[in-house]
């Protein structure tokens, strides 16, 4: 097991090599990149505001639920909830999401092209072909996924204001007061550094298994789950390692 797991992440650090060599074409590469941002990260937009909103909606109802002493504040729900958004769910929980949605698109794209002798055909040709098909999959999503952790934090903020202003189980104006109480920005930084190297496992690590996936279309799909189970073990890792050196 232990030999196993050397030469995986031999592998893999060779393929990381591979993949950052000077492209012979940054025009292309650039072009690439667009096109993998839009796929990969403005796709993703739809999903994430949703799954935000009513993950917001319901931190406010359960802190609600579980502040019933009269002696605490009601503010401290929109405190608890903006600090719960912010610190967990809308960097770890949501690359989690993502390493299902993003991390199997990737593998089961360059598992098919590698079955299909795709990228054998590139390499023929003298193209580096994990320059040109992964260099801007990592790019595009370690650069702008954290843009998506943002955008999270505020609709599972307007999540929670959308449920107060149908229940009226406080005032909104507690709501707000304790939303801006105690605000650390260095809380922000922490979140989208945390979603920057998270990305960039799901993106190198389904890009590797993909672009290595032998025996067939059971092959792509035996590549897309160890990808997928491979990026959530890591993140969780990575998560705990970066919260200790962080905070």
């Amino acid at each position: 097991m232990i030999r196993t797991f050397l030469y995986e992440t031999g592998r893999y650090l060779l393929f990381l090599r591979q993949v950052f060599r000077k492209p012979e074409r940054w025009r292309l590469s650039l072009r690439q990149f667009i096109t993998e941002a839009e796929k990969l990260v403005i796709n993703s937009i739809p999903l994430i505001a949703l799954i935000s909103v009513f993950i917001g909606a319901v931190l406010v109802i359960q802190t609600a639920n579980n502040m019933t002493s009269p002696f605490l504040p009601k503010m401290y729900i929109g405190y608890m909830a903006r600090e719960s958004l912010i610190l967990e769910f809308c960097s770890t929980m949501v690359c989690l999401i993502l390493a299902g949605k993003i991390g199997s698109n990737i593998s089961s794209e360059l598992g098919t092209m590698r079955i299909t002798e795709q990228i054998d055909a590139m390499e023929m040709m003298g193209i580096n072909s994990a320059g040109f098909l992964v260099m801007p999959k990592i790019l595009a999503t370690s650069i702008l996924n954290p843009l998506l952790t943002l955008m999270s934090f505020i609709m599972g903020l307007l999540g929670g204001y959308l449920i107060i202003a149908m229940t009226g189980m406080i005032k909104i104006s507690d709501y707000l007061t304790g939303l801006q109480f105690a605000f650390n920005g260095y809380y922000i930084t922490y979140s989208l550094v945390k979603t920057a190297v998270f990305s960039f496992i799901i993106s190198s690590v389904s890009a590797f298994y993909g672009y290595y996936a032998k025996g067939g279309s059971l092959g792509v799909g035996r590549s897309s789950t160890q990808a997928i189970v491979v990026s959530s073990a890591l993140i969780l890792i990575f998560n705990l390692i970066l919260t200790r050196i962080m905070l």
